[in-house]
């Protein structure tokens, strides 16, 4: 069995070394700031918004030496303990989330079946929810992939005599069927696009079409499609780049586990 100290070397060797081949690409990346609060919500974001913001990732996606925890006992100069548990929570948060793994088999089986890729789907997950299936957001986003229930309706989710949409949303198996069947058609709707695909899961097709098929400039939205790239660059197999299709600036911090509410 694993210790501690080397399921954490494990664990960011991992990260380094998926990201080593895209940092050698030249793409773009943002830095990544994070904490975990006192109700155990991770929140991310792409500019140090607060004190409480701790750097976990930079120079295009190498992680930062300084915020790692110490590993078989030996503590990085400079650092306390509170310093060490809390970025030590916020790896294990990103790579090693206990529900990843309860997940991981349906994410696998409903993206194969969609032709989406498995790195995605986790990724809009880990922004969307923080990997919890019980998930409500205030405009009633629910579980897993934070499906609205009208949306759940139109990618398969119907109501019986035993239980609502609303609550066939909590199952995740149902939850991610439709909420990766609802990234398949965006991903038609917007070809070889993906920032605007993830533009409207956050904000709706309709709010990218009525901007002429650009990200909306509503500050939550361009947040949310630059955090999950990075997250997906984080999920993905080692050498495997994610290529982005434009650029965009504005940055607002990003609260994991749901969708906040957007301009009409």
């Amino acid at each position: 069995m694993r210790t501690i100290g080397e399921r954490i070397v494990r664990l960011a060797t991992a990260l380094g070394i998926a990201l080593a081949g895209l940092c050698a690409s030249g793409a773009a990346h943002a830095e990544l700031y994070g904490y975990i609060d006192e109700d155990g919500v991770a929140h991310f974001a792409d500019e140090k918004v607060d004190e409480r913001y701790k750097l976990f990732m930079k120079d295009g996606g190498k992680l930062d030496t300084l915020a790692m925890p110490r590993v078989a006992g030996v503590r990085m100069a400079g650092r306390t303990g509170k310093a060490d548990a809390d970025a030590g929570r916020l790896y294990g948060y990103v790579l090693n989330h206990p529900n990843i793994a309860l997940v991981d088999p349906i994410i696998r089986q409903v993206a194969a079946a969609q032709n989406v890729d498995p790195a995605l789907v986790k990724a809009v997950m880990a922004v969307e929810s923080g990997f919890n299936p019980s998930a409500v957001s205030p405009k009633g986003a629910i579980g897993l992939m934070q499906v609205i229930p009208d949306t759940g309706v139109r990618f398969g989710i119907a109501a019986d005599k035993r239980r609502s949409v609303e609550q066939k949303l909590t199952d995740p198996r149902l939850n991610i069927s439709a909420g990766v069947r609802y990234l398949r058609w965006l991903m038609e709707l917007f070809p070889n696009n993906l920032e605007l695909v993830l533009a409207a899961y956050n904000a709706g097709e309709g709010a990218v079409q009525r901007y002429n098929n650009q990200i909306p400039p509503f500050p939550e939205t361009r947040q949310y499609v630059s955090t999950v790239l990075e997250f997906y660059r984080i999920y993905q197999p080692a050498g495997v780049a994610v290529v982005r299709t434009g650029s965009h600036a504005g940055r607002v911090r990003m609260v994991i586990g749901g969708r906040r509410n957007l301009p009409e």
